[in-house]
């Protein structure tokens, strides 16, 4: 009797692709909150996030040869959803089988120690806020990030994770293209990590922005014009970020105001420019502020009808260049905004109205 060996038929990556396309469509058409991961070009991961957090799972020898089995399953699009949470990733993949695989992942906080020690080596290596506004990460700074087995990025023995595949392999493919996603997705927002990490990404700026302070408000009444604007950190990282330090720091960038020597009471009248006829006006006092108010309202306004109607988003520039209004003003009213929940952020800096 002759001996049958099984060959499974071979799958073209055009056919893979096109599989996992059918079955984004399927999911979308049940839940269209669903969030897949496209890769553009051939680059996995773009930013200091999203590259370190691949180089952190590649260079340990339990993952090594295996992670790689995940590269194109992430390229062919193959993870149809991803979502992101405290100390825990859960993600569908498309497969060599008709119905996708749920995967979990589940990744243990940072210690405590650790975490203090990482505040305590920012404070030291970011003399200047400068490049962390820029995106960019010192040398020394990110060598203490990316310590092995001891820094901000986790080790083998600080992950666990399943998948509802068949493969009995410590790690299948589907869960190695899961680990690549969650690079694709740091690179979109970094705040991410923190959350995954279960630490405050607010508590490691403002305590470097607290220890800076002294330093940077002697600076700033020195050179006015190289003072840090703190509103930079909300676009890159996607936080709102209020510090007493921070205040500080711009309060003592601004040209002192020279001393009023009339009382309130005795200021009668204030001079106003109207629009209509290019005419200068007195109003009282009281009608000044009234005025003032009534074009910080109107201002405000225009700015989040702008913002609901960006169904892509919009970012502070392109506000400004629409509006001709002050960023700070825009800032300010963007911060009251997504409070309120009339608006939400959907990129790094990007914001549109609430779609819920």
């Amino acid at each position: 009797m002759g001996r049958w060996n099984y060959y499974p038929r071979y799958v073209s990556v055009g056919e893979k692709k096109e599989k996992a396309q059918k079955q984004l469509k399927k999911l979308l058409q049940k839940d269209p909150n669903i969030t897949p991961v496209i890769i553009e070009g051939n680059t996995l991961a773009k930013t200091w996030w999203g590259k370190s957090w691949n180089h952190n799972l590649e260079r340990y020898a339990d993952y090594s040869n295996r992670i790689g089995r995940g590269r194109s399953y992430v390229r062919m699009g193959a993870v149809l959803d991803i979502k992101i949470s405290s100390g825990r990733v859960d993600a569908i993949v498309q497969g060599t089988r008709t119905k996708p695989y749920n995967v979990t992942i589940k990744i243990k906080a940072i210690a405590l120690s650790v975490w203090n020690r990482m505040k305590a080596s920012g404070a030291k290596e970011l003399d200047s806020l400068q490049d962390l506004l820029a995106g960019k990460f010192p040398k020394a700074l990110g060598e203490i990030f990316m310590e092995k087995d001891n820094g901000l990025f986790p080790s083998p023995k600080e992950i666990e994770f399943d998948c509802s595949c068949p493969d009995w392999a410590s790690m299948c493919k589907h869960v190695a293209a899961t680990l690549y996603a969650v690079g694709a997705r740091l690179d979109e927002d970094p705040g991410l990590f923190f959350k995954l990490r279960q630490v405050e990404m607010n508590d490691l700026i403002s305590y470097v922005v607290k220890d800076r302070t002294s330093n940077l408000l002697k600076a700033a009444k020195k050179k006015t014009s190289r003072v840090i604007d703190d509103s930079g950190l909300s676009d890159i990282f996607g936080i709102d970020l209020e510090t007493e330090a921070v205040e500080q720091i711009a309060a003592a960038a601004k040209p002192a105001k020279k001393k009023d020597t009339l009382k309130p009471e005795k200021k009668t009248a204030a001079l106003k420019k109207t629009k209509a006829t290019g005419k200068v006006i007195k109003l009282p006092v009281k009608a000044s502020k009234s005025f003032n108010k009534n074009i910080g309202d109107a201002q405000a306004t225009r700015i989040i009808r702008i913002v609901k109607r960006a169904k892509n988003g919009i970012d502070v520039s392109t506000l400004k260049k629409k509006t001709g209004i002050d960023d700070k003003k825009i800032r300010s009213t963007l911060y009251s905004a997504l409070k309120k929940g009339t608006i939400e952020r959907v990129g790094r800096g990007i914001y549109t109205g609430n779609q819920t």
